[in-house]
């Protein structure tokens, strides 16, 4: 076995040792929720590869294949296992693709929001007074709204501002900008929650003592000790944002039809559901659907392990 071979055996085994392992290993329901993940994304990271077909290929699609049913039905093609949409679309193709925009989606936006949110958490818990009063009551009047309502001001807000021919180009970054500005304050609030806690322990009177400067303290001192409930809120704040971008794209604000997110997929099988045409719909959000729940799950237990308290 060659140096570094060794070198990833030997962090491996340790990590295996750690208690956070051990904990994932004396948790079925994280280990299930894991490997139903790792599926879920595996699929739509390799999509190019494992997909049968490209639905971006408009060249390769063609009207006469539409509505074409699962193959475990009596009129089913083997060519296409859970059927086709109305733009002849192969539906497992178009479902692993879809997934891929959905996490794309969700993880950008939830990065943006976890950002934005510890910044402004940081400086309201360090600095205090009103800076800490202004920068709260902002999170707390945008707490008062349904985080889809607001995802929905925004993106209202930028496709009107922007020039119409940018709409195109632009959408996927709109939808993830209008998500993450409307999940940041439980970040915020979090952080500035553990801030005030921590700016009061001696390493940071001490950090302050000898004149380290307060961006050097809040990023060096306090933010690695407050990271432990951000990483739990952003990995159950990923499923609820691709929620979003699919109830956004079903709403028809979204992605366009051509970009096939799991969102666009629903609202498109929505209109043939009570025709027929019910795969088009339900394997989509029977995609949505495990994902989401396995995330959240996922993050049930990274709560538990992360604070032994609640075990």
């Amino acid at each position: 076995m060659n140096p570094p071979a060794r070198l990833i055996a030997r962090i491996l085994a340790r990590f295996w040792d750690t208690d956070f392992a051990y904990s994932f290993r004396r948790a079925p329901v994280a280990i299930v929720s894991f490997l139903v993940l790792v599926v879920c994304v595996g699929g739509a990271v390799f999509a190019p590869l494992l997909a049968p077909y490209n639905p971006f290929d408009l060249a390769s699609l063609s009207l006469m294949d539409s509505f074409h049913p699962p193959a475990f039905m009596p009129d089913g093609d083997r060519t296409h296992l859970i059927g086709t949409d109305d733009q002849g679309r192969d539906m497992l193709s178009a479902i692993m693709y879809g997934t891929r925009i959905s996490i794309f989606v969700g993880l950008l936006a939830i990065g943006f929001a976890l950002t934005l949110g510890v910044t402004v958490g940081l400086v309201a818990g360090y600095m205090g007074g009103a800076v800490d009063a202004v920068l709260m009551r902002i999170a707390d009047v945008q707490l008062t709204f349904p985080a889809i309502l607001i995802a929905l001001l925004v993106d209202g807000i930028l496709r009107a501002a922007l020039p119409r021919e940018f709409h195109d180009k632009m959408e996927i970054w709109v939808l993830i900008f209008a998500i993450g500005i409307a999940r940041w304050p439980q970040f915020a609030r979090t952080v500035r929650g553990s801030t005030l806690v921590e700016r009061g322990r001696e390493y940071v009177m001490a950090a302050q003592v000898i004149g380290l400067s307060s961006r050097r303290i809040m990023i060096s001192h306090i933010l690695p000790n407050v990271l432990g409930p951000v990483l739990v809120i952003a990995t159950l704040n990923l499923g609820l944002a691709i929620l979003d971008e699919a109830t956004l794209s079903f709403l028809g604000v979204g992605l366009a039809p051509t970009e096939p997110s799991l969102g666009t997929l629903i609202r498109i099988g929505n209109n043939f559901l009570f025709s027929g045409e019910w795969w088009i719909t339900i394997f989509p959000g029977l995609m949505l659907a495990a994902m989401v729940l396995a995330i959240n799950l996922l993050g049930d237990w990274l709560r538990d392990a992360l604070n032994p308290r609640l075990r």
